[in-house]
């Protein structure tokens, strides 16, 4: 295999500059200072633009994410050739990444979003004519914001998916652009269709009378979700996406990657994920039931369903952050023993890590980042700063070859060989052996469970993160 058949990010091997942690702590210190300084020059409502809230600061940093994915790995950087992504300085290159990237948005959301179906189709994309007819400015701004970045959420988890689980096909084979504007142009197009079934009835109950002509007043999730708010859709699409990226990384695209036949792979990987995402949607919130009591509907803040349906897709960014820091830092470790062991000792080490993360945000967010103290606070919105550092992390390992505590290299031959193995798994065989292992396994995930939600409601009575 040559590097000119894969991806600039599979051609590429990232090496330490030094040896044991610290090209870890280097980029975790790196990584800290431009987010800090980021935060308080854009987000932090004590900074300089205080985007944070309404919610353009979340659409920005969402569409950010698209637009990092895009580029890296729908389009394979085109139109940047490999010679140029070889031989620029990580600093310079990430430079310029990051600003045809904003561009790209900043067009994508002003001329597409606001000025085209703003003016011509759906009047709440444009807050300037949800002003004119008479919402307040605070509203206008925030629910045109929220409508986009709506958008952004559900194409975060499509667009990848279509790469990590379907494998491009059957566009595999096209050079660029051809490939990247089919792929963009298929995902946005479903991702258009998942909008009008999932967010639109969403938008028109925030406007009074409800928008009936226009939308299903009640939505029909309202029975079985006990809330009409589009946030039950938020939590299972939050976690498509976050599923996916732990698909692509601790998961190194585990178990489904053992089935030999391409259409069948492609076809149970995509819809697996879906499946393991609205499992974990529907096991967060009954996480928050155990911990809070029962929702009722009718009550606001923190028993209230449809936060309870947000927090579920907050639960899982929580999740995304420890395990791409794992795979991009800690060279996806452990990797000694057999792949299905790996896996399960990634899982376990980052839901540990993801569960302390999200004590330490709860208890000192409102000390550096300028939210206010509270699980449910109005101004709370833990997935931004969280997609904001995810973001850095695919800047820095992306479009920055890790630098600086790593360097990108071509790989040989031989290693460009092995990527065939992330694709189609040939170290685990369907053997006797393997069979005891899976039952075994499915023993220790029921153990597991009960033991959890045992923990849940005595951990929540003994110990307060908020006080």
């Amino acid at each position: 295999m040559e590097r000119n058949e894969v991806s600039y990010l599979e051609s590429r091997k990232l090496v330490k500059r030094w040896q044991g942690p610290l090209p870890a702590l280097a980029n975790s210190l790196f990584i800290a200072i431009v987010f800090y300084a980021t935060w308080w020059i854009f987000q932090d409502p004590r900074g300089i633009m205080r985007m944070y809230t309404p919610y353009v600061g979340y659409m920005v940093c969402r569409w950010l994410l698209i637009l990092f994915i895009w580029v890296a790995y729908i389009f394979d950087f085109w139109p940047f050739k490999k010679a140029w992504l070889d031989r620029t300085h990580p600093l310079i290159k990430g430079s310029i990444l990051v600003a045809f990237s904003v561009a790209a948005m900043y067009l994508l959301i002003k001329v597409f979003f606001v000025d085209i179906l703003g003016n011509f189709g759906i009047a709440y994309f444009n807050p300037e004519r949800l002003i004119s007819m008479g919402i307040t400015e605070f509203y206008a701004i925030e629910y045109a914001a929220e409508a986009i970045m709506m958008f952004a959420a559900i194409a975060s988890w499509l667009s990848p998916s279509w790469v990590v689980a379907c494998e491009n096909a059957p566009w595999q084979d096209l050079p660029q652009p051809a490939r990247g504007i089919t792929i963009v142009t298929i995902t946005f197009f479903i991702s258009m269709i998942v909008y009008f079934l999932t967010m639109h009835s969403h938008m028109a109950i925030l406007f009074y009378p409800w928008q009936k002509f226009t939308a299903i007043c009640p939505p029909y999730w309202e029975e079985f979700a006990n809330t009409v708010s589009g946030n039950f859709h938020i939590a299972w699409i939050m976690c498509c996406t976050v599923v996916v990226w732990l698909f692509e990384t601790i998961w190194e695209r585990y178990p489904f990657n053992l089935i030999k036949t391409n259409w069948l792979r492609r076809v149970a990987s995509f819809f697996g994920i879906i499946i393991i995402a609205v499992a974990l949607a529907f096991f967060l919130y009954f996480c928050e039931e155990l911990a809070w009591g029962p929702a009722i509907r009718g009550t606001r803040r923190l028993m209230a369903p449809d936060w309870r349906w947000l927090h579920v897709g907050e639960m899982a960014i929580f999740w995304l952050c420890p395990s791409l820091f794992l795979t991009f830092y800690c060279n996806n470790w452990p990797t000694k023993f057999s792949r299905p062991v790996n896996v399960i000792l990634r899982t376990f080490l980052t839901a540990i890590a993801a569960v302390l993360v999200y004590i330490v945000y709860y208890k000192t967010s409102h000390l550096f980042l300028g939210t206010q103290k509270g699980f449910s606070h109005p101004q709370q919105f833990p997935m931004i700063p969280m997609i904001w550092l995810i973001n850095l992390f695919l800047v820095n390992v992306w479009f920055m070859d890790g630098w600086p505590g790593w360097k990108a290299v071509p790989k040989t031959t031989e290693e460009l060989e092995e990527i065939k193995s992330e694709i189609v798994g040939s170290d685990v065989k369907w053997t006797p052996k393997f069979a005891y292992g899976l039952l075994a396994g499915l023993a220790g995930g029921v153990a597991v469970y009960f033991a959890i939600i045992n923990f849940i409601p005595w951990f929540s009575k003994v110990y307060t993160i908020i006080k």
